[in-house]
């Protein structure tokens, strides 16, 4: 069959916004991006499509930006694309990777990407764009490897791993050896440094009936200095919290538990009522603005229509809402 993708459009995309990434559906070959302009409202779709004449891929997972590029990892297509920030097009492409998850800069010339099936991180260099090495990760198969989310802190890199695992790893970046790991609950989704230099994560505690365990969720507060747990926050057994964020200043935490909820990172106790509450609605996506602190949530709706992305203040009023792609799970700031 052949495709007519049709033409290339020109884009200059203001200096700084918000990317969308909707990871699309399984198998579909429906991943998308889009762009939005907090300061105008405006949101435009599909424009890696629109710009470069060519289908993003399956499942878009994550994006960073490093100068003015922007790095998409496409999971199920194996590949990172480089893009133009304010153009929209691409690069260059980092091939062959076997299921890319997120990305992490140590220098320019030295990036880390993580893996879904795949006990490897690898390493890669941004300039050629070519795979230069690879971080073998200890007690996990090629089957249940997952790697995930990297947050730095000096010269170590700490990165959660997640499917049917419970391990947070400790990254050597001069030497791109492992040398310490730290066992949390089952499956840790999610990872952040906040303003005093503390590791966050929250597991899903997996599922009922998996072969990994099925236990009742938490939050942890790490110290990365002596990389031990300070803090624990339990959750009850069936809840679902995921998408650990920040605030501009790293004080303030948010995640989604059904609801979306907030608290200091210097709380003892998690909050009795949430910041936004459940509204029959499957909230997929958070990210906070670094410079307003507005909040921003996606909506999958029902995984197969466009989802939809709500912008509120910190205080919790709307502000706007805007439709993006299927299945929005992703942002990155500009």
């Amino acid at each position: 069959m052949e495709w007519d993708y049709g033409y290339q459009e020109d884009f200059t995309a203001p200096t700084s916004g918000l990317f969308v990434i909707n990871e699309g559906n399984f198998q579909y070959g429906n991943a998308t991006l889009s762009f939005y302009d907090p300061l105008t409202h405006q949101v435009e779709n599909e424009v890696f499509f629109r710009a470069n004449a060519m289908k993003l891929g399956d499942v878009a997972q994550s994006m960073l930006i490093r100068g003015n590029v922007g790095w998409v990892v496409v999971n199920n297509s194996h590949v990172v694309f480089a893009i133009n920030t304010t153009t929209f097009k691409e690069v260059g492409r980092i091939t062959n990777l076997t299921s890319p998850r997120y990305m992490h800069f140590v220098s320019d010339t030295k990036a880390y990407i993580t893996q879904l099936w795949d006990n490897r991180i690898f390493i890669v260099n941004p300039k050629t764009y070519q795979i230069t090495g690879h971080i073998q990760c200890p007690n996990m198969t090629m089957e249940s490897g997952s790697t995930e989310q990297m947050v730095q802190k000096g010269k170590y890199v700490y990165v959660n791993c997640w499917s049917y695992q419970n391990r947070i790893l400790k990254i050597d970046t001069e030497t791109d050896q492992i040398v310490g790991e730290l066992q949390v609950g089952v499956q840790p989704t999610s990872l952040a440094l906040d303003a005093y230099g503390k590791l966050w994560t929250v597991t899903d505690g997996g599922y009922e009936g998996s072969p990994y365990g099925y236990e009742a969720p938490s939050l942890y507060r790490i110290d990365p200095e002596t990389f031990t747990i300070e803090k624990k926050f339990m959750f009850a057994m069936g809840d679902s919290p995921s998408e650990v964020q920040l605030n501009g200043d790293k004080t303030k935490l948010y995640w989604i538990n059904d609801a979306i909820w907030s608290m200091p990172v210097t709380a003892e106790t998690i909050p009795v009522d949430p910041f936004l509450p459940a509204q029959n609605t499957i909230y997929y996506g958070l990210t906070v603005c670094p410079t307003s602190d507005d909040v921003y949530i996606a909506d999958a709706i029902d995984y197969v229509q466009q989802g939809k992305i709500y912008r509120y203040s910190s205080d919790g009023k709307l502000l706007d809402e805007f439709y993006a792609g299927i299945i929005p799970g992703a942002f990155c700031w500009k």
